[in-house]
């Protein structure tokens, strides 16, 4: 891209006023086919705690494990006092996640991070920034699209989830009834509302 133009986009975003833009975001769960994917609205000043909260409800997590957003090599988490101070093994940067609005780290369209959820499962979350958009002045994120439920919570990961799947598509499989049990009701892949998930993102003011 010519210097000039990357000056140019520099200078538009330096002068974006935050508080008066919304973002329009597709988040979707990486390695699982067919996708489980929203697209949300949220102030482009929320704070990172709350996009996780947001990120939470959008796909049906409890907030029962770690989380971490991944720009680049630099990964931005909430601070636990008695692990903080020790070695950060990864290449780039740590930081408290606090400190962080959605804005500073995702700019124009296209800008994407990593939404990473259970360092175990390890759910990898793409959240792409589609749109900049004029703030609407609601004080609650906004679901506008989206496929499918979110996996259950301590699932096993991705493997744990395809045979999840396939074992609630075949009433002979060897794990159903122990897997229904663990479940306590019966996990439908294919059920996603995005008026449901808008009415409950309105509990959570931002």
């Amino acid at each position: 891209m010519p210097s000039y133009l990357i000056s140019l986009m520099a200078k538009a975003r330096a002068k974006l006023d935050p508080t008066r833009v919304q973002l329009q975001l597709k988040v979707t769960l990486l390695d699982i086919k067919p996708a489980i994917w929203r697209r949300l609205l949220v102030p482009a000043a929320i704070k990172l705690p709350k996009f996780h909260a947001v990120l939470q409800l959008a796909f049906g997590w409890t907030n029962s494990h770690l989380h971490a957003f991944r720009l680049d090599d630099d990964v931005y988490e909430a601070i636990y006092p008695d692990d903080w101070d020790q070695d950060f093994a990864g290449s780039g940067q740590r930081h408290d996640e606090k400190k962080f609005r959605l804005c500073d780290l995702l700019h124009a369209p296209d800008d994407y991070l990593i939404y990473e959820y259970d360092f175990g499962d390890s759910w990898q979350h793409e959240v792409v920034l589609d749109k900049i958009l004029p703030a609407s002045g609601a004080r609650f994120a906004s679901c506008l699209a989206g496929a499918r439920a979110g996996p259950p919570e301590d699932c096993g990961g991705v493997p744990g989830y395809e045979n999840l799947v396939e074992a609630m598509a075949d009433p002979e499989h060897p794990e159903r009834a122990e897997l229904l049990e663990w479940l306590g009701e019966p996990f439908a892949p294919d059920a996603f509302n995005p008026e449901s998930l808008t009415g409950i993102l309105k509990s959570l003011k931002l």
